[in-house]
């Protein structure tokens, strides 16, 4: 069994979803959940259905609730444990619980290990929490903090590809989310970054103004110590910001060239043949990362090489 709130709210058992009933039955078993394995008294359960006056009935009617979710659930799932009741559920049966196992782990990893890992936490999540409970009193606090936790999240992971030297890669999912949270600056700082490493730092230092405009007409605020330094580092050009270096090991690949293809006397191309030749066993010299020709680049080579001899051939037929 599979308890899911990081979306609509959901029971799954095997491969199907089990009918939870109407919207306060519903509510009950999410206020449940949401304190796993922990006593929630038949008054506080009250309080949050019904708000600071139930009825005189709530009493009757929770127990009606919880008799048919038991049901629902199955043996020693729901339990009566005074003064209320109690959902037994293992962090493994929890999608809450396996976000926050994975979010953990990822705080403890290098910065491409802590993407993958925050990636996989963030897919748990189905939609915004409780989605079919947001009009309940109670689920409005819940849902906030949830929300607010699956930001900051997601604000990890870009920080992580970021440190990784994903900047390219976060570009456009950095412009969507700044347009849907203009007041975070964490975010604005994140998008600030990225473009600069892109060689943007003009349209950089225009997110930047961008975000001090929204924080003063709104807030009436202006931007963290931490966004102006940011700003103040992107127009130094500060050798900080610049991307990490390549994994250490790694081979930087060659870079491409455009080759203007022409008409070529015979001279040219012994001049080509001669720069040629070296190539097959010593490293490109305007390689930052030397190394020789693999063996696909020498059969490239080759393949070149021999077509530039036979076009000399036929020039002096």
């Amino acid at each position: 069994m599979f308890f899911r709130i990081l979306g609509p709210l959901e029971v799954v058992e095997g491969d199907r979803s089990l009918p939870l009933g109407g919207p306060r039955q519903r509510a009950l078993l999410a206020i449940l959940i949401l304190r796993a394995n922990e006593v929630v008294s038949s008054e506080r359960l009250a309080d949050q259905l019904w708000g600071e006056t139930p009825p005189p009935t709530a009493a009757k009617a929770i127990q009606v609730y919880v008799s048919k979710l038991r049901k629902l659930l199955g043996e020693g799932r729901l339990l009566t444990r005074a003064p209320g009741y109690m959902v037994l559920a293992d962090s493994s049966e929890l999608d809450l619980s396996q976000f926050e196992q994975l979010v953990s782990r990822a705080r403890q990893s290098d910065p491409a290990a802590a993407s993958a890992l925050l990636r996989e936490a963030l897919a748990l999540w189905r939609g915004p929490p409780l989605a079919d409970l947001e009009y309940e009193a109670f689920a409005q606090t819940e849902i906030s903090r949830l929300e607010e936790l699956r930001l900051a999240v997601l604000e990890e992971r870009i920080d992580a590809d970021l440190t990784a030297g994903g900047h390219r890669d976060v570009l456009g999912e950095l412009e969507a989310l700044v347009t849907a949270h203009p007041l975070r600056e964490r975010l604005a700082g994140q998008l600030m970054l990225a473009l600069y490493r892109s060689g943007r730092q003009a349209e950089a230092l225009g997110a930047y103004q961008d975000a001090r405009r929204v924080l003063v007409e709104e807030m009436g605020l202006e931007p963290n110590p931490a966004l102006q330094r940011l700003e103040k580092a992107i127009l130094a050009q500060d050798p900080a910001l610049d991307p990490p270096p390549s994994p250490t090991g790694a081979s930087a690949p060659a870079p491409e060239r455009a080759i203007l293809v022409a008409p070529l006397d015979a001279e040219s191309i012994d001049s080509l043949l001669a720069l040629a030749a070296p190539l097959a066993t010593e490293p490109p010299r305007e390689l930052i990362t030397a190394r020789a020709l693999d063996t696909s680049e020498q059969t490239e080579l080759a393949r070149v090489t021999d077509d530039l001899r036979a076009r000399r051939e036929s020039l002096v037929e």
